[in-house]
């Protein structure tokens, strides 16, 4: 399953020619997630306040394939690839019909007084394998 959520760039997140800035597209990723974890009924900041568990990002690795403008709306895919301890968020993101950007984070399950991994709560494990 996935979850697609619209980005308008808005002139705020351009440079001076007009172009998206990297850091605001690295901005709509996180966004993005954060969008899709609340979608699911498991908002990141209920994880650590409700569940003692966090999903700290670890690796992301993002190719940027076009450039995208003020008033361009981007559709921003985002599918999730459950394992053991972790999660692979997976996004493409699309205007007007072609690839903008496409990628990776990978996230790790920790709990909030530990250092090392743990397995996926499975009521979380849940939610991201049967999301929107």
């Amino acid at each position: 399953m996935s979850f697609t959520r619209i980005w308008t760039v808005r002139f705020s997140d351009t440079d001076p020619f007009g172009i998206a800035h990297y850091p605001r597209i690295v901005d709509a990723i996180h966004e993005t997630s954060d969008m899709f974890m609340e979608e699911i009924g498991w908002p990141f900041w209920e994880l650590t306040e409700e569940h003692g568990v966090g999903l700290p990002l670890v690796s992301m690795d993002f190719d940027f394939e076009g450039q995208v403008g003020g008033g361009d709306e981007i559709a921003i895919k985002l599918t999730p690839d459950v394992g053991e301890s972790s999660v692979q968020f997976d996004y493409r993101a699309i205007h007007d019909g072609e690839v903008v950007f496409s990628g990776t984070e990978f996230r790790v399950c920790v709990p909030v007084d530990g250092n090392s991994s743990v397995p996926i709560p499975d009521e979380l494990r849940d939610a991201l394998e049967t999301s929107v």
